[in-house]
């Protein structure tokens, strides 16, 4: 297989959650670049349109579906559009996620810890139970968890969401070991700050935002497409024999608190 090939995602459908901004439409483009049929998945019916019309100008194939992975019957109809619509489905992108407190461990409430764990983790889980049938259908897919460093590091103020992103990282190892006999590929990506509108409340307050990039050794936060590189191996031919790991996309973060740089 030559080096293009190893890339080539011609042929695949590909279901990116919380696909309409940030890092999952940096994704969905990427793909749709490299061949596949792509869907993207948000809550609102406007923001994928949107989404979709981007990918559509640069000559991509792309179905937009609303959807709220929060709600559990929401993850079935996803995958049953997406493969009456495109006939099948070889790769998932789990995207979609929220964080509804900003504050001290013990002030979260009980509807932060709902949503919290519904969305980020629930959903993640809801979305590879709909999606492996298909997959085992086609021979094969491939499952991409976006995580983050919170679930490996705990991050000040965000104790709740670091608790839920450390689910995500065991559930890509569980799911990893389970599917693998169906040449099912289960992965996860653990992005430092990249800067998007959902982490808007790091980025634009200047003294937040500051303190913050201290600790990261290029001092600067990812811009979406820099995960991108990553996300593209992962859902390609060439992560066949890949599965059940965390790649950490982060600006040196964690090495930088390893070594005590700051």
């Amino acid at each position: 297989m030559t080096a293009g090939a190893n890339f080539d995602l011609t042929g695949k459908v590909a279901l990116i959650t919380g696909g309409s901004r940030g890092i999952g439409l940096a994704i969905a483009q990427a793909y749709a670049a490299a061949g596949a049929q792509v869907v993207v998945a948000s809550r609102k019916q406007a923001a994928v349109d949107e989404a979709a019309a981007l990918i559509r100008a640069a000559g991509g194939d792309v179905l937009p579906i609303a959807a709220h992975t929060g709600e559990p019957e929401a993850a079935t109809a996803l995958v049953a559009q997406t493969v009456a619509h495109f006939g099948g489905l070889d790769i998932l992108v789990n995207n979609a996620a929220t964080n509804p407190h900003f504050g001290p461990f013990l002030t979260a409430e009980e509807s932060h810890w709902d949503k919290i764990l519904d969305v980020n983790v629930k959903g993640y889980f809801r979305m590879a139970q709909a999606c492996v049938p298909a997959m085992r259908a086609r021979g094969g897919g491939k499952i991409i968890n976006v995580a983050s460093v919170a679930g490996l590091e705990p991050q000040p103020m965000m104790g709740v969401y670091c608790v839920s992103k450390a689910a995500v990282l065991m559930m890509t190892q569980v799911l990893a070991a389970e599917v693998a006999a169906d040449n099912i590929q289960v992965n996860a990506i653990a992005p430092g700050f990249v800067k998007t509108k959902f982490s808007q409340v790091l980025w634009s307050t200047e003294t937040i935002h500051d303190q913050l990039i201290k600790g990261v050794p290029q001092r600067r936060m990812a811009e979406p497409e820099e995960l991108t590189g990553i996300a593209l191996y992962l859902a390609a031919p060439a992560s066949s024999y890949t599965t059940g790991a965390t790649f950490i996309v982060d600006g040196g973060q964690l090495a930088a608190g390893l070594y005590g740089v700051g």
